[in-house]
């Protein structure tokens, strides 16, 4: 186990992480687990536990800290009458049975693999936030039928494969089928929700070799680290939700695209060898 002197400034570092993750996913609709993840891999490298299966303890406690700043982000968002509750719930199944097959693709993957499938997802997310224009359409209306079908699992698989909620892959498609961008980023709050409640059902039953694991980790989820995320989360994503109701985001989001894109192109290159 890790010295005193070694845990503090992993704790005090947590607690800013964790701040900047709950704002950001009630300002950007994002999902803060895209900040999470890569916080997590260097935090957990750096105490001695960079070993095969690291990344799904970071994926799986990701998740984990979602459950909890997804529920107060859509429950904030509620009452402001913005989440577009038919949306979520003709979703929901897929995204659901999109969400397991993730949660079973991580088990299996080694570390090396799924840093290379976060830097790759994480840079196109990125590029997306950066380049993508408000006025791109894919249709007038959300898909029904063999389109949601398809898109709903994949929704939710690419999700769990980043440790992230619904809001990096369920604004841009709400928004490309002509959502308003602050009902897509509430109604994204839901789908984190339910991406995040089945898979990490399933994380807590993954088997990580006791060695690889950081202390008081159940499964794949780090309970200590969990409950520092969720401190700070609980109070910081309604401000994030006021923020993103009061001001046009689309200066800070392109500042942290660029962000994203360096973080997933290092991630990247570690899982490269370079």
């Amino acid at each position: 186990m890790p010295e005193i002197s070694a845990l503090i400034p992993l704790v005090a570092l947590l607690l800013a992480i964790g701040a900047f993750a709950g704002v950001l996913s009630g300002l950007l609709g994002v999902g803060g687990g895209i900040v999470l993840v890569p916080a997590f891999f260097y935090a957990f490298s750096s105490l001695g536990y960079d070993s095969d299966q690291l990344m799904q303890i970071c994926l799986a406690t990701s998740l984990a800290t979602i459950v909890i700043t997804s529920l107060r982000s859509v429950h904030s968002h509620n009452k402001k009458g913005a989440v577009d509750w038919t949306v979520l719930k003709t979703w929901a199944p897929g995204i659901v049975l999109g969400a397991v097959l993730g949660m079973l693709a991580v088990s299996s993957l080694r570390s090396i693999v799924l840093q290379g499938i976060f830097g790759v997802l994480g840079i196109t997310v990125g590029l997306y936030m950066g380049f993508g224009k408000a006025d791109w359409r894919l249709g007038q209306a959300m898909p029904t039928g063999l389109k949601r079908a398809m898109l709903s699992p994949l929704l939710g698989f690419m999700s769990v494969l980043m440790g992230i909620g619904g809001g990096s892959f369920g604004v841009p498609v709400m928004t490309l089928y002509n959502m308003a961008i602050h009902r897509a980023v509430a109604t994204a709050a839901g789908f984190g929700v339910i991406i995040a409640v089945p898979s990490v059902i399933g994380f807590l039953f993954v088997d990580i070799a006791p060695e690889n694991a950081p202390p008081f980790t159940i499964g794949a989820v780090n309970l200590p680290t969990f409950a520092i995320i969720i401190a700070m989360t609980l109070i910081t994503t309604p401000y994030g939700v006021k923020l993103a109701h009061a001001m046009d985001p689309k200066p800070l989001k392109r500042v942290f695209a660029v962000f994203l894109t360096l973080v997933a192109l290092n991630m990247l290159r570690k899982a490269l060898g370079w």
